[in-house]
């Protein structure tokens, strides 16, 4: 086991997902019915069209690909007691963009499955048609999170204000995710939370952020969590299914020192990224900065 409070980063004004030297680039999904699960993600939770081919939707905001969708209308549907993805979470600019994403939403008819404060930030919670996890939510800064004894970040779980929310919606028509977006964190469905933390905190270089009930989160740089695993619904599961619909991979990046240490603990490919799987089949792939 390793050490929690040596990796234990307290926090500091201005620290930011994408601001950290190896952060969430890209996540892909296989799915069965692209036309269906694309629709969704660009009708309800407002990403955009940035490259499409026969197989293989790439969607994002501000010209970014934040979410590639890969066609297999053979895949089997991946069950909630696998390891894989728990979801991932878009995080939006500012707390007014969140607000209006909510009025989009509420006025789509789209059912939420919860809206929480986890006093790091405010998020909604959702499923695309296939049943794979979505949030989205809005971090508050980092100079008002708080912090456990052992200076790991403090989270909880608590109501959503929706009105005081709502208040702070601009009124204007949604016209898609803003400039900005990006993936925030991913949430993984793991089997065992110490095995998840030898390999995303060991192999893969990120700090324990946050330890929560049948949970640990991770981050680099003192964010609050890239990486979040959980045994909520998979605990003792083993290897991923093959061919089963869900996360295909998550693509990260990394600035150069980052870059250079990771070389030593993973795979290089010939584009020049390097590759690693979790101890469930999850697949990495880390590109340069």
């Amino acid at each position: 086991m390793l050490d929690d409070t040596s990796h234990a980063t307290v926090p500091r004004a201005g620290i930011t997902s994408e601001g950290a030297s190896l952060r969430i680039a890209t996540v892909a999904l296989t799915v069965r019915d692209l036309g269906r699960v694309s629709r969704f993600y660009q009708d309800v939770i407002g990403l955009r069209p940035i490259r499409t081919e026969p197989g293989r939707h790439q969607l994002g905001a501000g010209g970014r690909v934040l979410l590639d969708l890969r066609h297999d209308p053979e895949a089997t549907l991946a069950s909630r007691k696998d390891a894989g993805l728990f979801h991932v979470a878009f995080l939006l600019p500012t707390r007014a963009d969140l607000a209006d994403w909510m009025v989009h939403v509420a006025d789509s008819g789209v059912r939420l499955e919860g809206a929480s404060d986890h006093l790091v930030s405010e998020a909604f919670y959702l499923s695309d048609p296939e049943g794979n996890g979505i949030e989205v939510y809005w971090d508050r800064p980092s100079e008002v999170w708080t912090h456990e004894k052992d200076g790991l970040v403090k989270m909880a779980t608590l109501p959503l204000n929706l009105r005081e929310l709502r208040d702070l919606a601009t009124g204007r028509p949604f016209d898609g995710m803003p400039g900005g977006t990006i993936v925030g964190h991913v949430h993984l469905q793991v089997g065992e939370l110490k095995a998840a933390q030898d390999f995303y905190a060991g192999v893969m270089g990120f700090d324990v952020a946050c330890h929560y009930p049948g949970a640990t989160f991770l981050g680099a740089d003192g964010y609050h969590h890239h990486i979040g695993t959980n045994v909520w619904n998979s605990r003792g599961a083993g290897r991923r299914p093959e061919g089963a619909t869900g996360l295909a991979e998550v693509g990260l990046i990394a600035e150069p020192q980052v870059m250079k240490a990771l070389a030593s603990r993973l795979t290089a490919d010939d584009d020049g990224t390097l590759a690693a799987e979790d101890p469930w089949g999850t697949r990495l792939r880390v590109a340069a900065a």
